[in-house]
C-alpha cells in the first residue's frame, strides 16, 4: 500500500470542521482510499498538531510527531472501531500517546545521561522505576473498567488537555452530559485504584 504524501499541519481548528463523517472516511482509508485520507487529514491535522504541541511545546518536534500520527492513521485505519468511541477520540488518543512517548523517551535519555554522570544505579532507583511502572499498569487497567462514553470523555479531558466545553463540542453532546460522564468516570477510577480523596 502506498503511503500518501505528507503535508504541513494547519493551525489547530475544529475537529469536525469539514462536516464529513470521519468514521465513514476512516473505513474508506482502511481500504486504501487516498481521497478519503486527504479529507481525514484536512479535518484532523489541526487538532492533532494542537494536542501534540500542548504536550511537547517544541514546534519542530510537534510537527514531526503530528506527521507520524497522521501516517499511523493511514496505516492503521482498519483498527478503528466506532463501537468503542468516536473517530476524533481514536485519532487524538494516538496523538496523545505518541506525544507522551516522545516526552518519556527524551526524559529517559536525559535521566540516563545524568545517572551515568552521577554514578552507579542504586536499589532505590530500581524500586522507584518498578513502582512507577506498576502505577501506570494500574491506571491502564482501571481505565479499561470505564464505559466507552466515560472513557472517551475522561481521555479527552485529562489526556487530551481539552476543557469540558471543548470535550462537549468534540463529542457533540451537552456540557452537562460531559460533566456527568467525567465525574462518574473519575469516581469509578478512584474506586478501582482504591484511592481516598
Amino acid at each position: 500500500m502506498n503511503t500518501p504524501t505528507t503535508r504541513q499541519p494547519p493551525e489547530p481548528g475544529p475537529a469536525e470542521g469539514g462536516g464529513q463523517d470521519l468514521a465513514g472516511l476512516l473505513a474508506q482509508v482502511a481500504r486504501g482510499d487516498h481521497q478519503a485520507y486527504t479529507a481525514v487529514y484536512d479535518q484532523l491535522a489541526g487538532p492533532v498538531y494542537g494536542l501534540v504541541r500542548k504536550v511537547l511545546r517544541d514546534p519542530a518536534q510537534s510537527e514531526e510527531v503530528a506527521q507520524e500520527v497522521l501516517l499511523e492513521v493511514w496505516r492503521t485505519a482498519s483498527r478503528f472501531d466506532p463501537a468503542l468511541g468516536s473517530a476524533v477520540t481514536w485519532v487524538l488518543t494516538i496523538a496523545h500517546s505518541r506525544a507522551v512517548d516522545r516526552v518519556r523517551s527524551e526524559t529517559a535519555c536525559t535521566r540516563r545521561e545524568h545517572k551515568l554522570a552521577a554514578g552507579p544505579v542504586t536499589g532505590d532507583d530500581v524500586a522507584e522505576l518498578a513502582e512507577a511502572a506498576l502505577d501506570r499498569q494500574r491506571v491502564r487497567r482501571c481505565l479499561g473498567t470505564l464505559t466507552a462514553l466515560q472513557g472517551e470523555a475522561v481521555k479527552l479531558a485529562y489526556y487530551g488537555g481539552y476543557t469540558y466545553p471543548q470535550v462537549a463540542e468534540l463529542l457533540g453532546v451537552a456540557l452537562g452530559t460531559v460533566k456527568t460522564r467525567i465525574r462518574d468516570g473519575l469516581i469509578r477510577l478512584r474506586d478501582c485504584m482504591e484511592v481516598t480523596w
